[in-house]
């Protein structure tokens, strides 16, 4: 039987609701003591055949009460009316319960569907193998249930007969559920749409709109870490942006990536992976002692967290992983462990250009210019990444060093490989939803217009391309009108007559489309 109390009244942090008894993963963090963050989503048995729904639970009908609160009961409803969840199996699995209860529950349902799964995860979770021969010749349950998270095609495993379809590896493997905004995302063919746009415009405007978002995308992820470098930076960075996805993700990529965002000037940071702790938060005014809203992997672990980022790279790919689920588990993954001193932001949104270009997402030759949404949705983007971060933080025991760094002071690398990357999914689809329906389109008919403004001010007046841009450029900063700056020097040779005409043509075509 499970240790229970007799009345459980929180859960990982969760107040149970009146008259409720927590089920599945929540009965079995509750019996065990289990240190791992809290699912999204909690079950619990009821009193009353109703169901409701209060915060992050889900309470049930009485029925769905097991006869005895056992390990095998509540593991069993986990398997079959929640996600897989590696970080609390993890857990469990370190108990010695564990092992005893698997092995008996599969010798009594050899041919069970739940108890093969078990099984698998166990094996797969602690890579210890339970003294219990091949399984029978049954038909191969799937790991992942296709009907609750994003799987990849998977491969059957004879000893078990189960379908590995875990898009991960041991080492690394996030996972995403079904949820209502991403069943529509997938169900509305995003990479058709954006297709759309590009075969209804002529080449060259595609082209001019292709080159402006790839600039804007590389200037606003500068922007999100609070930077302003030169132009050629910029540009630099938006080549590489430009360039994603053409070749096979390693390390070597990744510390030449670090370089290229670093840039020359590394007299104060360690280039390559870190040696020491690391953080993201303020510090103590008086003191300078860090105030950690992040604490990032220990470097102890950074060598296999990402070794197990690259392996799920590749295996995500090759089992033909949703690609906005792929790129936001393997982005933010990389984000969350924070494997360099610096560059860390910046690599992590040229990830999600990596796999969505790698994928033929995106057409060819358009990025989507991801971190510009971002950066417009800031405070969203912040609460996608402290929504990893703060219950992750509540878990890690840390010391302030000599150097008032933080060192992690107990073992976290489950933090960081095993982690349900929902609502990061979410917030990169809805994300490319905006740039697909929205930005491109916008950019494409501005440009539109901005050649339209062009044609019909050449009519009656002859100008240079960079005047002529430069122009447009200070009508679009003063309203459409010319400043008395602009009309007493760089355009002092405007009569108000042209000066009138142009900013009605500004008026007519540019001005609510700048």
């Amino acid at each position: 039987m499970l240790p229970l109390p007799m009345r459980v009244t929180s859960v990982l942090g969760h107040v149970v609701p009146n008259g409720a008894r927590p089920l599945g993963y929540a009965a079995l963090a509750a019996a065990y003591g289990l240190d791992a963050p809290a699912p999204d989503r909690l079950f619990a048995a009821g009193e009353r055949h109703t169901l409701r729904t209060e915060g992050r639970w889900s309470v049930l009908t009485p029925r769905y009460q097991p006869p005895a609160d056992t390990l095998v009961s509540h593991l069993g409803f986990a398997l079959r009316h929640e996600a897989i969840d590696l970080g609390l199996l993890a857990a469990l699995f370190r108990r010695p319960e564990a092992r005893r209860a698997i092995t008996a529950w599969v010798r009594r349902q050899p041919t069970g569907r739940h108890p093969r799964r078990a099984w698998f995860l166990y094996e797969w979770l602690t890579g210890e193998q339970l003294d219990l021969p091949p399984a029978p010749r049954v038909t191969a349950a799937d790991v992942l249930d296709p009907a609750h998270q994003f799987a990849i095609s998977g491969e059957v495993v004879p000893r078990y007969r189960v379908r590995n379809n875990l898009p991960g590896t041991p080492a690394f493997c996030p996972l995403v559920r079904l949820s209502p905004d991403l069943v529509t995302m997938r169900a509305s063919d995003l990479a058709e749409e954006a297709r759309a746009v590009v075969r209804r415009t002529a080449p060259d405007l595609m082209a001019r709109a292709a080159a402006f978002l790839l600039l804007l995308d590389s200037k606003a992820s500068y922007v999100i870490e609070g930077e302003r470098p030169p132009q050629d930076r910029i540009q630099r960075w938006g080549q590489a942006l430009g360039e994603a996805g053409r070749t096979v993700l390693d390390t070597d990529e990744l510390l030449r990536l670090q370089r290229l965002v670093i840039g020359r000037d590394t007299r104060f940071l360690r280039l390559g992976w870190r040696s020491l702790g690391g953080f993201i938060g303020a510090r103590d005014r008086d003191s300078n002692a860090p105030l950690p809203d992040h604490v990032s992997a220990r470097p102890e672990d950074l060598a296999v967290l990402i070794d197990g980022l690259l392996a799920f790279a590749a295996r995500s790919e090759a089992g033909v992983l949703d690609p906005i689920v792929s790129a936001a588990c393997l982005a933010f993954g990389f984000v969350f462990i924070h494997p360099f001193e610096d560059g860390n932001g910046r690599i992590h949104r040229w990830l999600l250009h990596h796999v969505l270009a790698r994928r033929g997402f995106n057409p060819p030759g358009i990025s989507f210019p991801v971190s510009a949404v971002f950066l417009a949705r800031i405070e969203a983007y912040r609460a996608v990444l402290e929504h990893f971060s703060r219950p992750r933080l509540a878990l890690t025991e840390w010391e302030t060093t000599p150097d008032f760094n933080v060192r992690v002071l107990n073992e976290t690398r489950d933090l960081f490989r095993f982690f349900d990357a929902t609502r990061q999914a979410e917030f990169l689809a809805s994300s490319v939803v905006e740039t697909v329906r929205t930005i491109l389109p916008r950019e494409v008919e501005y440009l539109r217009r901005y050649d339209l403004s062009k044609v019909r001010i050449q009519n009656f007046l002859e100008m240079p391309d960079s005047r002529f841009d430069l122009m447009i450029g200070f009508l679009r900063q003063n309203g459409g009108r010319f400043s008395r700056r602009a009309r007493t020097n760089e355009f002092a040779a405007l009569t108000d007559v042209e000066v009138l005409a142009i900013e009605g043509i500004y008026a007519d075509l540019l001005l609510d489309h700048g």
